[in-house]
């Protein structure tokens, strides 16, 4: 099952004009503190809490930190807003980590930057392909990752995210289980090659992970040999290959503290290096190459969705009106199910 045509040219275009704009109407740091400060207040006023995506804009992440909010990976952020007791959450993410997020507390009010922050998993993977291809293999037990939509949720017996992946498809091996796996064919492929799990992958790819090019890391350690390669698993297997590390964006975190390397050659999107780099200050942080020799973009590894969480409209969340989450009952009712299975195996790791 591919990826639509439509969908792929919809992304690719997306990705070109967001590259092409980058740096476009820069705020001066008078402007940004204004927005920082009403921001803040909106956020008391409300009772509420901001979680941002480690992919997010430097200037978004801080202002997370700063106001009792959080920074971090999918899982993370679905965590906190669930035992945070304020009654508004903030996400800044995509839209996925959204609706993961009214899933999860749908007592409370869910706001976004802009629901048109989404992504090219949860793109290419509709509810309305995806359920006929279940359908068709009643036998395989379906693990979708979180970067889906709510329906795709529901239709899943397991939910997973990259921090946790390996570990519920070993689980599920052991117990004599065939799984059909969505959206990412390439975090698919490594776990089917860590665990020897039977996987049926779906045929879908980010569009960040995708780019990064096995021959340009390779060019960049002979230059710096003494760099250790931490890679995200939605990359190519050939870029998995060249990997000291292969995890999550927390995992990538955690093992640049911990390994003795004071380089990295670090391959995920680009907008994690402001959080990295203050866990690691005294360490040099080098982003994987995206593009091959005489290419104009060295790497363009940046989400296009994630970087529509700008701080103009994180100050304005509280007085639009078509930026909150909405989750049908009956799907979150279903969606819940694998959601909380995988919170409840994680308790157990």
């Amino acid at each position: 099952m591919s990826i639509a045509s439509e969908h792929l040219l919809e992304i690719r275009e997306l990705v070109k004009d967001h590259l092409a704009h980058q740096g476009d109407d820069e705020l001066s740091p008078e402007r940004e503190e204004e927005l920082k400060s009403q921001f803040r207040e909106r956020l008391a006023a409300e009772d509420g809490a901001l979680v941002a995506h480690y992919y997010t804009a430097d200037v978004v992440q801080d202002l997370a930190e700063e106001t009792g909010g959080m920074v971090g990976d999918s899982l993370e952020m679905a965590r906190f807003g669930a035992e945070h007791p304020g009654k508004t959450l903030i996400v800044a993410g995509v839209k996925f980590m959204g609706e993961t997020a009214k899933i999860l507390t749908p007592e409370k009010r869910v706001l976004m930057p802009t629901l048109e922050a989404t992504c090219s998993l949860d793109i290419g993977c509709p509810i309305e392909e995806f359920s006929p291809f279940c359908d068709a293999h009643p036998e395989r037990t379906v693990v979708v990752y979180a970067n889906t939509s709510a329906a795709v949720k529901a239709r899943a017996d397991w939910v997973i995210t990259s921090s946790i992946a390996k570990d519920v498809v070993a689980h599920l091996h052991t117990k004599g289980e065939k799984i059909l796996f969505a959206p990412d064919r390439h975090l698919g492929a490594y776990i089917e090659s860590v665990t020897g799990a039977d996987l049926l992958i779906w045929d879908g790819a980010c569009v960040v992970h995708e780019e990064f090019k096995a021959d340009g890391i390779r060019h960049l350690l002979e230059e710096r040999p003494e760099a250790a390669v931490l890679v995200h698993p939605e990359s190519p297997a050939a870029v998995i290959e060249e990997a000291d590390l292969v995890g999550s964006t927390t995992q990538i975190i955690e093992a640049a503290k911990s390994l003795p390397n004071d380089v990295f050659i670090v391959a995920t999107d680009q907008g994690i290096f402001h959080y990295m780099q203050k866990e690691v200050p005294d360490k040099e942080l080098i982003i994987a190459p995206t593009a091959g020799k005489g290419a104009s973009c060295y790497s363009c590894a940046n989400c296009p969705w994630m970087a529509m969480n700008e701080i103009e409209a994180l100050a304005a969340v509280f007085d639009q009106d078509d930026n909150e989450v909405f989750v049908d009952p009956a799907l979150a009712h279903r969606a819940m199910i694998p959601l909380q299975r995988m919170l409840d195996f994680k308790k157990t790791l």
